[in-house]
């Protein structure tokens, strides 16, 4: 019996240096400070307000026709609250908050669905994934510089499914979903406080892949910042009523949302 608790001892005191080792293997020195709350520098607005999207003649007449008609495009979900999905999320709304650790960057907000967790810890990519609006995404630090600290966080996300828009405005991307989107993230060397996120869009909707860099910036002195909820449902006044989409205005009655929109079918109602 003696001999038995020995060994019990014996494994337990093992199992807890192996917990010890694996504890000490993580070392945050060696990543770049991404703590605290970042908000989009200049605010969310377009995905790119400098550029103009190399959309393709078929995709360039699509936006156009959604924009002509009024009203939300079919790729615009978010009204109805559904996750912005990728790219859109990087477009940073409200406050942000990144948090590095051993096998996954988490990216946080408080917004609809706009979490996202970046794998870091090697995996390949799925077998038979599940398609969803924010896809999946695996990524690696780089050490660029050499110095024996990473720099960089290269990502790579696929596996989407639709519909996706770059931006309120509509700006659509391929019904196909075969988007991939490529990103890194990195701290500003010249300003501590700025975080940016080049990402890089390759989509069948466009000409050629589409890059376009975030920024985002946080204040070093709110050492106690404040995170607000944003409950989507909570304040929405969109309504779907089979395919159409109408608004409750603010005497509490259904309203169109686009020229010449029918009310809808009432036949369930005497």
């Amino acid at each position: 019996m003696l001999y038995r608790s020995s060994i019990c001892a014996i494994a337990l005191v093992g199992a807890f240096c192996v917990t010890i080792a694996g504890a000490s293997a993580w070392d945050d020195s060696k990543y770049p400070d991404f703590s605290g709350q970042w908000r989009s520098i200049g605010g969310t607005g377009r995905f790119a307000r400098d550029q103009k999207a190399p959309l393709t003649p078929e995709y360039q007449a699509i936006f156009e026709a959604d924009e002509s008609e009024g009203g939300q495009s079919f790729h615009n979900k978010t009204y109805l609250c559904w996750s912005p999905g990728m790219p859109r999320v990087t477009n940073g709304y409200g406050e942000i908050e990144f948090v590095v650790t051993a096998k996954t960057f988490h990216i946080l907000v408080d917004h609809i669905y706009d979490n996202r967790r970046i794998f870091t810890d090697a995996r390949p990519w799925p077998e038979h994934p599940t398609p969803t609006l924010l896809g999946t995404s695996i990524g690696q630090w780089v050490d660029e510089d050499g110095d024996g600290k990473f720099d960089v966080l290269v990502a790579e996300t696929r596996d989407f499914r639709g519909p996706r828009a770059f931006d309120a405005t509509g700006l659509p991307l391929h019904r196909d979903n075969q988007t991939i989107i490529k990103e890194r993230f990195y701290i500003d060397k010249s300003d501590p406080n700025v975080a940016h996120d080049e990402v890089t869009v390759i989509d069948n909707a466009l000409t050629r892949p589409w890059t376009v860099t975030k920024n985002y910036r946080r204040d070093p002195k709110d050492i106690f910042p404040e995170w607000n909820e944003e409950n989507c449902p909570e304040t929405n006044n969109h309504v779907a009523v089979g395919t159409e989409d109408y608004m409750v205005s603010a005497d509490g009655l259904l309203m169109p949302t686009k020229k010449g929109q029918k009310a809808p079918d009432l036949r369930h109602f005497k």
